[in-house]
This record gives C-alpha cells, structure tokens and sequence, in this order.
C-alpha cells in the first residue's frame, strides 16, 4: 500500500499548479495537506484541500478530513470524472478563531466527454484542533 500511495504522491507533485485554485504548486499548497505535513487554518483551505484531493484522486485524504460521525466506511473516486475547476462563491466564519464554517463552491468537471458542474455549501466543524467536513448544508 505505501507503495502505490509513494506512487501517486510523485505523479500529483509533478502536476504543477495546485488544482484549488489558489496559483501555488501543488506540492506547496495542497500536497502539503495531503502529505500530513500542515493542517487547514480555516474551513476554506479545508475545502480547497478536499476539492484538490478529488482532482488528483486521493481519497484517503479526502477520508482524514471527514468527520468520524459523517464519515463513509470507505470512498471510491471516478478515474473517469476529471475536475477542472474551482469557484468559491461565499464563506460564513470557519476563519482561524471560529469552531464552524460553510464554504458555498461552484466546482466543474467532465465526465464521458461531458462538462459538469457541482454547487454546494459544505459545513466545517473543528475536532480535536483541526478543521474536517461535516456534511452538506441543505436549507
């Protein structure tokens, strides 16, 4: 296992610009996150983070930065859907000081040759000291 995940590491490090959105190489931005090395200071780096991890296809990551109450036993990601983008549209606290968030995001994707797109307002809660996703926020 730690050899394919020693695999992947080095291809997404090679990818260049961090897929959120931010303009900073991957390995700098979100790898960092990814890696273990750095946690999110507010619920949106934790949600850049988490749409960086489905672009470059790390669920573990994506499981470590789930809530254990909310959290699926397992997650499998869609080698065939490709995301290409991110837009955040609205935050309400989640900052370095706050104990919950909600990042509002327009995320696009293709799939079959098709263009998608998600919109979603997930909520962040503090646990243990650091920032992990909740659940999706439906009014």
């Amino acid at each position: 296992m730690a050899r394919r995940e020693n695999r992947r590491t080095t291809r997404v490090d090679n990818i260049g610009s961090c897929p959120c959105g931010l303009g900073l190489p991957y390995p700098e931005c979100c790898g960092r996150l990814h890696r273990g090395e750095a946690q999110a200071p507010t619920a949106e780096a934790l949600m850049r983070s988490r749409y960086a991890a489905f672009a470059v296809g790390d669920p573990d990551y994506l499981l470590r930065s789930w809530h254990r109450d909310t959290r699926p036993a397992r997650l499998h990601l869609d080698p065939a859907q490709r995301w290409t983008g991110l837009r955040v549209l609205a935050t309400e606290q989640g900052g370095l000081f706050d104990a919950t968030g909600t990042v509002e995001f327009r995320a696009h994707y293709r799939e079959g040759g098709r263009p998608g797109t998600l919109t979603e307002r997930s909520r962040f809660v503090r646990a243990d000291g650091r920032w992990v996703y909740l659940d999706v926020d439906r009014p």
